[in-house]
């Protein structure tokens, strides 16, 4: 058996090529994450462009669900380096990323109806604790393997 196949419980030993090169799981996480808001971004201007201007509810929900299965095939792929079990862990993919969703509005919303803080601020730091947490929530819910 070759080092690329061996395994420890579907968790594959040698690094993917992102990690190679960036070296720390967290980095990589946060490089994947970034290239995929992009991405999003791109996808909703793609999507009213096809859509038009009056369906933009129904354009970020179709960047939304490309972007999502665009996000697991790279984090699993380059950042988490898992095999098998790929329906199961793309359901825990998506609990996590709704469980972000609804933690970051539940934090923005407490942040500044709440405590009276600005908005565009708060909403950044919401996002960046949000971002940390998700980081942990893939980790140890969506891409875990028994050692």
């Amino acid at each position: 058996m070759t080092t690329e196949a061996a395994t420890t419980a579907g968790v594959l030993e040698t690094p993917g090529p992102l990690l190679r090169i960036v070296k720390r799981q967290e980095l990589a996480f946060a490089i994947v994450g970034g290239f995929n808001t992009l991405l999003g971004m791109v996808l909703v201007v793609f999507w009213l462009g096809i859509l038009g201007d009056g369906r933009p509810g129904l354009a970020v929900v179709a960047a939304y669900a490309m972007s999502t299965v665009v996000a697991f095939v790279l984090h699993r792929t380059l950042v988490f380096r898992v095999r098998g079990r790929v329906l199961r862990d793309f359901v825990a993919f998506c609990g996590v990323n709704v469980g972000g969703m609804v933690l970051n509005v539940a934090l923005v919303e407490l942040a500044v109806t709440g405590l009276g803080f600005p908005a565009a601020p708060a909403s950044v730091s919401v996002m960046g604790l949000v971002a940390v947490l998700s980081f942990f929530g893939h980790r140890y819910i969506s891409f875990r393997r028994a050692r």
